[in-house]
Order: structure tokens, then sequence, then C-alpha cells
């Protein structure tokens, strides 16, 4: 196996740690529910973040978008296959702290997602598997495609559930009162 080649197996091996280690600190490995469904769209459930797909898949894909675009500024001349282990390393990072006690006690006081008790295994490695589908498809289109892209996923899902990456981001650093109040607003009446 080359150098080159290697990259590959690394995401892999990166994802099977990431699950192996959510699954060690007691993430449930699927839905305590007893089942599996390729889409969740209730937000204000405890099945929320458990199955495979949900509303903030967009988020991850466009989390590909971007982590394919700013690896191609700063390190271009990487292979895309390294390019593409990075980028899996930075997401699963994510995975594991998005699960961490304080991120999920913060997103359950700070937003409105009370019912929220962390991702499932499943839920966590289907977010880096459309990571990495994103990574894709951004390699693949031009880059105003990609922009293109990021706004429509953004502008769907704050239409239809007033949430997405840019809300997500602003609750976890600054939350805001009136923001939170506009969610739950609407997410008690789903």
């Amino acid at each position: 196996m080359t150098v080159r080649t290697f990259a590959y197996p690394l995401t892999l091996a990166i994802i099977a740690f990431t699950a192996a280690y959510l699954w060690m600190i007691g993430r449930a490995p699927y839905c305590e529910c007893g089942y599996v469904k390729l889409w969740h769209g209730a937000l204000m459930s405890s099945q929320n973040s458990q199955h495979i797909l949900d509303w903030y898949t967009f988020s991850h894909v466009i989390h590909g978008f971007a982590f394919f675009g700013l690896l191609w500024f700063v390190r271009r001349w990487l292979p895309f296959g390294w390019r593409l282990a990075i980028a899996t390393a930075v997401e699963a990072a994510w995975e594991i702290v998005e699960n961490s006690d304080a991120v999920i006690n913060h997103y359950r006081t700070a937003t409105a997602s009370l019912d929220y008790f962390g991702d499932s295994v499943l839920n966590s490695v289907s977010d880096i598997a459309v990571m990495i589908i994103g990574f894709y498809v951004a390699a693949r289109l031009p880059w105003w495609a990609t922009v293109a892209l990021v706004l429509i996923f953004e502008a769907f899902t704050i239409w239809m559930i007033r949430d997405g990456l840019l809300f997500n981001i602003i609750m976890l650093i600054s939350p805001i009162d009136a923001l939170r109040d506009w969610q739950t607003e609407l997410w008690n009446g789903l």
C-alpha cells in the first residue's frame, strides 16, 4: 500500500475509532426506542439525532463543502485522499465534542433543544458519512454551485425548522434569547 492510498483506510479507521469511542462513553448504538428509521423529522423528540438522517443532516453536508473548500485553499497540494482523511478527522472530533456532557448540557440549557441527550452512535457515523458525501460533491461541482447549495440548504432548514448551521453556531457560541424563543415557538407547535 502506498502512502497515497493509505489515506482511505485511515479515513475508515477514524470513523471506526469515533464509533467505538462514542459507544465506550455511553452513547446508545442506535435509538433506544428499539428501531432504526432512515429519516426522523420530529424536533421536540427524544428520538432526534438518534436515527440515520434528520434535519441536521443538511448541516453535515455543508461541513463537507466547507472542509473541501478550506483544505483546497490551504493544502491543495495534498492528494484528495489525505484532504478527505483530515476532513473526516475534524468531523469526527466534532462528533466527539458535540456528544460530551458539557456540550449536550449547553444545548439543553441555552437552546430550544430541551429533549437533546446526545447523538446515537449510528447518527454520529451517519453525520460523518454525509460530510464525506458533501466533500465529494464539492470536489466535483464548480465553487459557485457549492455556494448555491449551501444557501439553499440553509434557507430550507431555516424555513422548515427555524434552524440550520448558522443558527447552530450562533446558539453554541453566544446564545440569543430572541432566537431561542422564535425556534421554541415553532418547535412546540410541531
